[in-house]
């Protein structure tokens, strides 16, 4: 196996339990609804808490991630990861969950940049929409493998479970890091001081090309993440799903994407990350409507609309992704990641919050046991349409930097 392949299989492992532990709040959120007794808007609460500390830490580090090693700052970063999300393993109630999960957010959000960054780092642009799918099936492995495990074991146990497994194999990756990660200085080169803080600032915020591609990420975020907390509480609450079905959602379309993402990424290296990004965010907004307005329907058909939803939703991620990458030059890479992961995972929060005023509790129940049925999320639905829109106009705005 080639030292490329196992740049990526590590980085894509370690991907993967960060987004697994994002991912796996949402289709328990029936659960921690029910079994903590709190409202749609407490549950965005939940959701956000993760991305506005990622948003945080992602802008603070800016300032330090490109002085370093790629390697050492993995470590670094991972290892904080791992600790965080043991310690929502062990959280015994909502608010000290809402803590470790700010803790877990804190590291979890500059790991999604870095990696990405080294990714870019390592790999020639063109081949480089390749890897970043590559890498970024983490996302369908985590849906199709670690959602439904982690709804297994929690059924099986109790909510703790998941974030048990998740640290416990953080534990594994760690020591795969710093055996088989070599150390990655290429974007040092050249350099012979460290950037001053506002050198970097304006560097990113005082060009335009790097501004458009945080406005585009902030504009996509906001298509792709008001809708996506609720899927599960909807599909359970309004459609009839019990929580043991959700399984079956990640397990479809993350099965689907597990073999259109590395597609997708080859089929934008090919035929231009512009045009396939155009493709996949028309088609998106289909799914995006009618699961917003979806009613009582037999399985399969609500199996086949949220596949059809995760391959559409992937599609317009891996050329979005990629083409933000190579807004700006490898030297301020890392630090412009770092900024973007922060606008990302700040919009993303606003997003969940956003969708968890608008949705209320349409016949909310007397006890805790009681399943929450949800109202006005097909508001949500037109609001995300509508930012569907607005991130195809401003992705013809974006370019590609010299040297990227």
């Amino acid at each position: 196996m080639s030292k490329e392949r196992v740049l990526l299989l590590i980085l894509a492992a370690a991907l993967f339990t960060h987004i697994m532990d994002f991912m796996i709040i949402m289709p328990l959120g029936s659960q921690f609804m029910r079994l903590f007794d709190i409202t749609p808007q407490q549950f965005s609460f939940l959701v956000s808490s993760y991305t506005f500390s990622a948003g945080a830490s992602g802008f603070i580090a800016a300032f330090f991630i490109d002085r370093y090693d790629r390697k050492v700052s993995l470590v670094f970063i991972y290892i904080g990861f791992t600790i965080g999300t043991l310690a929502c393993a062990f959280a015994p109630s909502y608010p000290v969950l809402l803590v470790t999960r700010s803790i877990a957010g804190a590291f979890g959000g500059v790991l999604g940049a870095l990696i990405l960054s080294i990714v870019s780092d390592a790999i020639p642009l063109e081949r480089r929409a390749a890897g970043i799918g590559f890498v970024m099936a983490a996302f369908s492995v985590a849906s199709v493998f670690g959602v439904p495990f982690g709804l297994y074991i929690a059924h099986l146990f109790s909510w703790h479970a998941p974030f048990l497994f998740l640290g416990s194999l953080g534990v594994v990756i760690n020591g795969l890091i710093f055996l088989f990660i070599p150390s990655l200085k290429v974007h040092l080169q050249g350099a012979t001081q460290h950037k001053k803080p506002i050198d970097i600032l304006k560097s990113v915020f005082g060009d335009r090309n790097p501004l458009m591609g945080l406005v585009f990420t902030s504009v996509l975020m906001f298509a792709h993440f008001s809708i996506i907390p609720f899927i599960a509480p909807y599909m359970v609450g309004n459609v009839g799903f019990s929580e043991e079905e959700l399984t079956y959602i990640y397990l479809v379309g993350g099965g689907l994407t597990i073999f259109t993402s590395p597609w997708v990424g080859r089929l934008a290296d090919r035929h231009g990350r512009l045009e396939v990004f155009t493709v996949f965010g028309i088609l998106v907004m289909i799914p995006i409507f009618l699961i917003t307005h979806l009613s009582p329907v037999p399985l399969w058909q609500a199996l086949a609309l949220s596949g059809m939803f995760f391959i559409l939703a992937n599609g317009r991620i891996v050329p979005s992704t990629t083409m933000v990458t190579s807004v700006i030059s490898p030297g301020s890479r890392g630090s412009f990641m770092s900024i973007r992961s922060s606008i990302q995972q700040i919009s993303s929060g606003l997003a969940a919050l956003m969708a968890g005023f608008i949705i209320t509790e349409k016949a909310p129940g007397t006890t805790a046991t009681d399943v929450k049925i949800l109202d006005h999320y097909d508001i949500v639905g037109y609001i995300a349409i509508a930012f569907s829109v607005v991130a195809i106009i401003l992705a013809r705005q974006l370019k590609v930097a010299k040297g990227a």
